[in-house]
């Protein structure tokens, strides 16, 4: 039987109290589901201050790190990788005038800074070693309940029953576990937990009554909170961010808030009831925590100062290597076209295109690649045949506005295709495994299934895939907007901005159009080595789409009223670029012998430079038992690292290729075409500010934010982690907080980090007015630039770069 509340509180939160807490949950970025996961930013709504200053409050709140360990900065100046010249420029930079060899003394003997404590911590410091931590039940008890919350909210989709809101389904059923006592071997503990108010306003205001938070510190102490059970803050930050996106606000930020607070309050009057000499402590304790905690703020974000000393030379170390490549005199046709190449072939700008693109191109003269964002421009919700799942096939900053079905869906007998019959069953499946009563029977029942499954993985490995990519390959797709179907007028409309866009005006007899994806089996993190611009899957839907479009003869009429002509010869391609393989698949139909050879070339090529990566010991074996290692590789169920995905990614550029062509940027570089002289209002330079510009800020700072910090940031070993819920992201083991951001051994390699952290420096090769117009009016850009979130260089016609920072231009020194 359920205990009831022995206290109705209604004292509520004044106006200020309430800005500070929501001020403080809305620091909190969001993560994406399994399924659909996109890098992220996870520092994206503090994106309004300077990075140092939230780094210092990064590490003083929760002592989570942005940066690298004094060792890694030391080691790279021991090889030469940061030279003295280039350590004294971003010394200047940060305002220290001190010799090199100071910078060395000061930076080794650098310790860590003492970091503001909960409640919990307080109690921890001295806390028999037998007995369970309080911060790990607390971290073990609120991250179970989420995952079974929000697992029961999904079968509320499916009509399964309904559960209160967050706060008060927590409340409900903590007062029913007197478990939590024993755990802690605390005798009566959980009973705090009936005096709680029923509501989570009426907690937050009695917590912050009851433990004397003033105005001056409530927002930095409720964001330390949520820091502390970080992951599932950043699922309700998801949540809040798909309700904004569709106009459905669903926002559970301040009732978690409230949980983790309901602990605190907790702990105080349980140490005041049953402990009078350890309450006198933590009241003295607590007292000089909240004094201090400003003091730490300020301190810590000076003391980190010389750490961004280290940070900024190993970044304009990397600069400067880019730079010198950039001034040198390339090719003789460095800023001239092709003469009419006999293949285009338009790829994501992803940095693992950059590999494949240079391997195509050296297979001929005659071929032209171009770098375009991998959803294609099109705003796509793809809904699989006869289904009522749908999937965004774009990046995770916009919504789908064109929902897009599988011409063969419509049947007027009613009989299942083979894919319904498949999508019926997965459905099936899915709601049994993921319902919450079944969980455990489904485990005892059908754990032999899973053992054989396992077996025949390893002697029978296929290319299966999740049966909602499975299409039927049939030529023809149905576009709606609205409910509507898009005429030809629509679709001309939507072709001629996707055209522009590209800066694709002249067309050879082949354009590729290539999506990619990975293949890994056995991977619960397979979807963050697909595309990102498409929502965390393959581009291959996309790029069907638009190939339909691109080839109908109508679309084709309509677009020579708009100005656009495309030859009767030209026909568009779409084609699949396996990350994992670097196989280039072409999707509909064979295309001629030259084409074929070319892409085969390339796969060769692509993989004898990444091999050097992936396993050096493939270095003197044939093509074909190359080509043959990669595939196994891609269908190895022990496989966990499959490919090493956007790691080391460092730059943004967006020029010409042909600026590029001749250089080899080692797998570093988003590839964006862009000709300023075709874009005279400059709207393609906006979008490209506006929208690539930032995801690529997105990957860059998920890959560096789980290489400094991956216990708060990353998602640890792989080979330990657990599906929650089916898709909403994995336990480490069994129980602690819900991991975000990307495991170990995407990064590392068991013995060096393969990614180098570092903010990405974005080159713009178009004239100084419109990016400083474009920064102005965005704030999301300016931003980005002026609180050092990345780097903005203009790279001009003739060759020479500058830096635009704080709206203004600062000459580099190559």
């Amino acid at each position: 039987m359920m205990a009831t509340s022995a206290v109705s509180n209604t004292r509520l939160l004044t106006d200020a109290q309430r800005s500070l807490l929501n001020s403080a949950g809305k620091q909190i970025a969001p993560t994406w589901p399994l399924d659909q996961m996109i890098a992220v930013n996870p520092f994206w709504e503090m994106r309004d201050k300077p990075i140092e200053q939230v780094a210092a409050r990064l590490s003083t709140l929760a002592g989570a790190e942005m940066l690298m360990p004094a060792d890694y900065y030391l080691a790279l100046h021991e090889k030469g990788k940061i030279a003295s010249e280039v350590l004294r420029q971003a010394a200047i930079e940060q305002g220290l005038s001190l010799p090199e060899e100071a910078l060395v003394i000061e930076l080794r003997k650098s310790a860590d800074l003492p970091h503001w404590h909960n409640l919990s911590d307080l109690l921890d410091s001295d806390r028999d070693s037998r007995r369970m931590p309080w911060r790990d039940e607390i971290n073990h008890q609120i991250s179970q309940f989420c995952a079974a919350h929000y697992q029961q909210l999904r079968q509320q989709a499916y009509g399964v029953g309904t559960e209160p809101g967050l706060y008060r389904h927590w409340l409900d059923v903590t007062r029913r576990d007197p478990g939590i006592s024993i755990i802690l071997d605390e005798a009566g503990f959980h009973r705090q937990f009936q005096q709680m108010p029923d509501d989570a306003e009426s907690l937050l205001s009695e917590c912050i009554h009851t433990l004397q938070l003033d105005d001056e510190i409530l927002d930095a102490y409720a964001h330390a909170l949520l820091l502390d059970i970080n992951g599932w803050a950043s699922w309700a930050a998801y949540l809040r961010w798909q309700g904004n996106l569709h106009d459905k606000p669903h926002d559970d930020m301040l009732q978690l808030l409230a949980i983790r607070m309901a602990w605190e309050l907790a702990i105080w009057r349980y140490k005041q009831s049953k402990d009078r000499g350890g309450f006198q402590r933590l009241d003295r304790l607590w007292a000089r925590e909240k004094q201090q905690l400003p003091e730490l703020l300020q301190r810590s974000e000076q003391v980190n100062k010389l750490r961004w000393v280290w940070a900024k030379a190993a970044e304009i170390s990397y600069q400067r290597s880019l730079h010198h490549a950039f001034k040198q005199p390339l090719s003789a046709g460095r800023k001239q076209r092709l003469d009419k190449p006999q293949l285009q072939a338009a790829f994501c700008i992803d940095v693992r295109s950059e590999v494949i693109r240079r391997a195509l191109e050296e297979q001929s003269g005659q071929i032209q690649t171009l770098g375009f964002a991998g959803f294609f421009g099109l705003p796509l919700e793809y809904q699989p045949a006869a289904s009522r799942l749908t999937r965004p096939q774009l990046p995770g900053l916009l919504k789908p506005a064109i929902q897009v079905t599988e011409a063969e869906a419509e049947t007027e007998t009613g009989i299942l295709t083979a894919n319904q019959a498949r999508l019926n069953k997965t459905a099936r499946w899915h709601n049994w495994t993921q319902a919450a009563p079944s969980s455990f029977s489904m485990v005892e029942s059908m754990g032999w299934l899973y053992g054989a499954k396992l077996l025949k993985k390893v002697f029978f490995a296929d290319t299966e895939e999740n049966p909602v990519s499975q299409l039927s390959h049939r030529q023809g797709w149905h576009l709606k907007q609205d409910g509507q179907a898009l005429n030809v007028a629509d679709r001309a409309g939507l072709a001629k901005g996707i055209l522009a866009a590209m800066g694709l005006d002249e067309f050879a007899p082949t354009i590729l159009l290539v999506g990619h994806g990975s293949h890994s089996t056995n991977n619960l993190h397979a979807a963050g080595l697909d595309c990102g611009a498409c929502g965390g899957q393959t581009g291959e839907v996309n790029v069907r789409v638009l190939a339909q479009i691109l080839n109908d003869p109508d679309v084709r009429a309509a677009l020579v009223d708009q100005g656009v002509s495309i030859p009767d010869a030209s026909r568009f391609v779409p084609a699949l670029h396996n990350t994992t393989t670097d196989h280039v698949d072409c999707l509909n139909g064979p295309v001629n012998e030259s084409v074929t050879r070319w892409l085969r070339g390339a796969t060769g090529l692509a993989q004898r430079e990444r091999m050097r990566l992936i396993d050096s010991t493939l270095e003197h074996i044939s093509d074909a038992d190359l080509d043959k290692a990669f595939i196994e590789r891609s269908q190895d169920w022990s496989q966990v690292r499959p490919e090493w995905g956007l790691a080391n990614n460092a730059a943004f550029i967006v020029a010409p290729r042909t600026w590029t062509r001749a250089l080899d940027l080692n797998g570093r570089s988003f590839l964006h075409d862009y000709q300023w002289q075709k874009d005279p209002d400059f709207a393609v330079l906006e979008l490209i500010m506006t929208a690539p510009m930032i995801v690529t800020n997105w990957i860059n700072m998920q890959y560096n934010a789980s290489v400094t910090d991956n216990l708060k940031y990353g998602s640890g070993n792989k080979v330990l982690h657990n599906a929650v819920g089916g898709h909403m992201g994995v336990f480490e083991g069994n129980g602690g907080d819900l991991r975000i951001g990307l495991p170990l051994q995407s990064l590392h390699d068991g013995e060096k980090w393969m990614h180098q952290p570092q903010r990405l420096s974005v080159y713009l090769a178009a004239p100084r007015a419109p990016i400083e117009q474009i920064s102005a009016r965005h704030d999301n850009v300016r931003m980005l630039v002026d609180n050092e979130w990345l780097y903005l260089f203009r790279w001009a016609d003739d060759g020479e770069l500058e830096r635009f920072y704080q709206n203004q231009w600062h000459p580099v020194d190559g």
